[in-house]
């Protein structure tokens, strides 16, 4: 007998995760459940795991603990890149559902045939033989102004420190028709902007017929919701050429936000790092789309204290975020994955030098920050506003620059032009015009 159960999901880690925690949410609706507050009381908890960092992994522990000591008579599940390349530490905690990385939709199936019969489900996959994109539901339930638009699975880059190839397989692509009657299905619900999300996008259509680059896909987005802003994930420094900039240049609703995955300003941490381009081709990137998308935000992630790396190879990654002024980042500091050939390497530094260094790159992408902030005054930015916090309705830039503007009206969901006027805690204030 199926009974109607809640159901509450705890999110840990990049956007796919949220994509897809949205979309399990979505299939469950469509099979009559509810949906609650993971705080609240809830028939099941799913926790969707992270295995990014040793931090993820932690928190994915302490989360799914925290559940079973608080709710020891419901159902308890796990699914994500942790538990997929560490289910056996998971068994350990009791769980009573355990998925991987994929099979979203086999995951929800295994939810409630759980609840229903009293027998724990297990099923995680080979990740490296995975060959199929699962489509999934797009846009999550509750009212907003953007949505995610997942049009890629797995990655084959094989970083030194990454533990994700193993945990997400190979590239796999959803077809081009999909992903456009995806976003127009977006559009026609009311988003405003589509985040275009994915493990590794740039290696979008890798695997289809004809190896259509992502440049076609972006293309298609635009032209299907020329309404709809189109937002980037993060990209591979080596998709930016000057054809690939050429192709997206022409259109306006694509968004001039590019995060550039980075990680290190020094050729040789590079290397180490297997990352396939040095920061000369980076530079290069950044200049085209400078070139391209004037006044655009590039941003990116830094990771500091990789194995090895010398006062020397960090002083070259400052003066090299420097002369590329980021307009923000996001700085991590090494942690080590077991299983990764990183984590084998020697010159593993401890934790003083971690966040040592840390703090250094962190001080001066505060200063790259503010100066990108800074060269905004005077400008007129289109803002799609989300929300009211106080006296501020709040929204983003298309650089996705955080602007305030005080006013007594709720304008969600709406496109204001906006003056920027000054600085205002994470981002600007201005006066709509």
């Amino acid at each position: 007998m199926n009974l109607t159960m809640k159901f509450g999901f705890y999110t840990l880690g990049c956007k796919v995760n949220q994509y897809e925690t949205q979309a399990m949410e979505r299939l469950l609706l469509q099979r009559g459940q509810e949906i609650g507050a993971f705080e609240g009381d809830c028939d099941a908890y799913v926790v969707n795991t992270c295995s990014v960092t040793a931090v993820a992994d932690k928190k994915s522990r302490a989360m799914l603990r925290r559940c079973r000591r608080e709710h020891p008579q419901a159902l308890l599940a796990v699914c994500g890149c942790y538990a997929q390349h560490a289910a056996e530490d998971l068994k350990a905690l009791g769980v009573d559902v355990l998925g991987g990385s994929a099979g979203r939709e086999e995951f929800v199936e295994m939810l409630l045939k759980a609840l229903n019969c009293g027998e724990k489900q297990e099923k995680v996959d080979a990740a490296l033989r995975r060959r199929e994109f699962e489509v999934l539901p797009a846009g999550g339930l509750e009212e907003r102004t953007r949505a995610m638009l997942k049009v890629q699975d797995g990655c084959t880059n094989f970083c030194t420190y990454c533990i994700i190839p193993y945990t997400r397989g190979p590239v796999r692509s959803a077809p081009l028709d999909v992903a456009v009657a995806q976003a127009r299905e977006l559009a026609d619900r009311g988003y405003r902007e589509i985040v275009v999300t994915g493990i590794e996008i740039a290696s979008w259509g890798r695997d289809l017929p004809g190896k259509p680059e992502l440049s076609v896909l972006l293309a298609a987005l635009c032209e299907t919701v020329p309404q709809v802003r189109i937002r980037l994930g993060s990209l591979e420094p080596r998709i930016i050429t000057r054809e690939f900039c050429e192709k997206i240049a022409k259109y306006p609703n694509l968004c001039p936000q590019f995060h550039l995955s980075m990680q290190s300003g020094s050729d040789s941490v590079l290397e180490r790092m297997h990352r396939k381009y040095d920061t000369k081709r980076y530079l290069e990137s950044v200049d085209l789309l400078n070139e391209f998308f004037p006044g655009c935000a590039v941003t990116t992630d830094m990771i500091v204290a990789f194995p090895g790396e010398t006062e020397a190879e960090f002083a070259e990654s400052l003066a090299f975020i420097r002369r590329c002024r980021f307009a923000d980042m996001h700085i991590f500091p090494y942690s080590r994955r077991p299983g990764t050939p990183a984590d084998k390497m020697p010159g593993q530094h401890g934790n003083a030098v971690k966040e040592q260094r840390s703090r250094e790159a962190i001080g001066v992408a505060q200063e790259l920050r503010m100066e990108y902030l800074k060269g905004l005054l005077g400008s007129v930015q289109a803002v799609l506003f989300e929300e009211n916090q106080g006296e501020y309705a709040t929204g983003h830039a298309p650089n996705y620059c955080k602007v305030y503007v005080k006013t007594d009206e709720n304008w969600h969901n709406e496109v204001k032009n906006v003056r920027i006027t000054g600085l205002y805690q994470d981002g600007l204030t201005g006066e709509a015009e």
